[in-house]
């Protein structure tokens, strides 16, 4: 028994560590500057409630503009292969844009009469929730095309890596990659809980100096990313060195250090594809053109399909045909709808949820996803991407009862039943901690696939066009959950922040059916969705 337990915690945690590589930290860095950027997520959330009137249906609206960006992936990939000695400016860039998003919310709640006299509170928060994906594309698309480099091709004495240990780097580079996301977020919630003590109590003013507090302190996040490509510089120069040392000929370390195969070619149709999503979105959006999101959506899924299409014959047929079904199916279980803002606003309001327990439930999810990335490693690299798929599908449909539970006043049972032990709170932990792990696992075999198949001199490209269309389900997403929250319509109340007067009521007496029916969603649509690529020529066995 206990060898068994020592076999598995070597094969799960301690191979984890071996595999590891320094030239995997640049990289980390970028995703882990990423997971900070949920440090601002709970402060945005309060702010929005207690400052603007926007509504559930809009906010899932802006959401769904917020999501566009990241189909700007496919020129940016491609761009990154293309100026690949220069894209750590790419970097400095999206830095750059996220910074200029921070200050201009922490302007906004220091100083709102002067930015109001600019132009209107709500206009400069949608420009900053706009402006914050721009930066996190850039870098995103940088990272990971160095994901990708950073998995040595050579041993330290140059001589080359076999397929199989290269395989297992690519999917440990994907792992740490998802652990150090998770890792940001760890990292945020503690923070949040520390910054968030006793602002129960707390009147107005003082929120707003905590905060403004929390934007500025985040400012951490371009920080972060940045010192990620100069250590990567730092770590290639010392590799160039050490392969000189050994006596090799300089063209030979060149021929080492860099990707093999031909130079990449520029494909213009990556460019006039994003340049024609732009046009598009502007147009449509700034002309407010009916139904603009179901327009821009549709030409988004045009042109990423169109360019899938493209990128697909520099593949075998046989792994063309897998990608697009492990593709449909990735795309339907991102896709699926959530309840949107009502559900944290009835936590707030009714279940007494307040800024430091909302902060709890971060931590308790990203501690439990690092473990549970970990500990599904193995699960990962011995089952096809269909069957990990039906088992979180199935997994979020049952842990999406207790939410419902909730709403319907479970826990005024089980409360006194257990002398106030299991409380709202209580239940809300638990439930937390079993479903934390399974979001973010989806994902891993599936860029880990794309690691190993795609061709030397397109991997930023492939990994750009197959997150614009993985990350379109985000805006689909969206899109259901706009439409839900326009059937089921959830309000909180909205006072006028002079005279005090309600001007919008609380009235959460739908949201039972539209937790019910978000849930139903997201079991039925992705098992309807396998079953249909299973039997067809898409069908995957990866």
């Amino acid at each position: 028994m206990m060898q068994a337990i020592s076999d598995w915690f070597d094969a799960t945690v301690l191979d984890l560590r071996r595999q590891f590589r320094w030239s995997f930290l640049p990289p980390l860095m970028v995703y882990f500057a990423a997971g900070i950027s949920g440090l601002t997520a709970i402060v945005g959330m309060f702010f929005v409630k207690e400052y603007l009137g926007l509504s559930a249906a809009f906010l899932a609206g802006l959401s769904f503009w917020a999501g566009l960006p990241w189909a700007l992936k496919m020129p940016l990939g491609h761009l990154v292969d293309l100026i690949w000695r220069w894209k750590s400016l790419l970097v400095y860039l999206g830095a750059a844009l996220i910074a200029a998003s921070l200050l201009i919310m922490y302007w906004l709640i220091t100083y709102p009469e002067q930015m109001s006299a600019i132009m209107p509170i709500e206009a400069w928060y949608v420009f900053s929730v706009l402006l914050a994906p721009l930066g996190y594309v850039v870098q995103d698309s940088v990272a990971d095309a160095m994901s990708v480099e950073a998995v040595p091709r050579i041993d330290v004495d140059g001589q080359p890596l076999g397929e199989d240990e290269q395989k297992a780097l690519h999917t440990t580079m994907q792992t740490l990659g998802r652990i150090a996301l998770i890792s940001g977020l760890v990292f945020v919630a503690l923070l949040n809980i520390f910054m968030f003590s006793g602002i129960e109590d707390a009147s107005q003013a003082q929120k707003a100096v905590v905060y403004g507090r929390i934007y500025l302190f985040a400012l951490i996040i371009p920080l972060v990313s940045v010192s990620g490509v100069v250590l990567a510089e730092v770590f290639k120069h010392r590799q160039r060195m050490r392969l000189l040392e050994t006596g090799l000929p300089p063209n030979e370390v060149a021929a080492a250090l860099e990707p093999e195969g031909e130079p990449t070619k520029p494909n213009y149709w990556y460019f006039i594809g994003g340049a024609g999503f732009v046009v598009v979105s502007l147009t449509v959006g700034l002309g407010k053109v009916p139904f603009a999101q179901e327009i821009v959506f549709a030409g988004s899924m045009g042109i990423v399909l169109a360019l899938m299409f493209q990128l697909s014959k520099a593949l075998e047929p046989a792994k063309a045909r897998m990608l697009f079904g492990t593709a449909l199916i990735i795309f339907i279980f991102r896709a699926v709808p959530s309840p949107g803002a009502g559900q944290t606003w009835f936590e707030i309001d009714v279940l007494g949820f307040d800024q430091q327990f909302l902060s709890v439930l971060t931590l308790v999810t990203a501690c439990l996803t690092l473990v549970g990335m970990i500990v599904l490693r193995p699960l990962m690299a011995s089952r096809s991407i269909t069957y990990i798929v039906i088992l979180l599908t199935i997994a979020a449909g049952i842990l999406s009862i207790p939410n419902i539970a909730l709403y319907y006043g479970i826990h005024h049972w089980t409360g006194p039943l257990t002398g106030g032990v299991v409380d709202a709170r209580f239940i809300a932990i638990l439930d937390t901690a079993i479903e934390s792990p399974l979001g973010q696992v989806a994902m891993i075999p599936m860029l880990a696939w794309i690691a190993r198949n795609a061709p030397d001199n397109l991997k930023a490209t492939f990994f750009a066009v197959m997150a614009s269309f993985t990350n379109l389900a985000l805006s689909a997403s969206s899109l259901l959950t706009k439409y839900l929250n326009e059937v089921f319509v959830v309000t909180r109340e909205v006072k006028d922040r002079s005279s005090g007067v309600v001007e919008v009521p609380a009235d959460y007496s739908v949201l039972g059916w539209l937790l019910i029916v978000a849930a139903v969603v997201t079991v039925v649509a992705p098992l309807v969705t396998i079953a249909f690529v299973q039997r067809s020529r898409w069908r995957t066995t990866d």
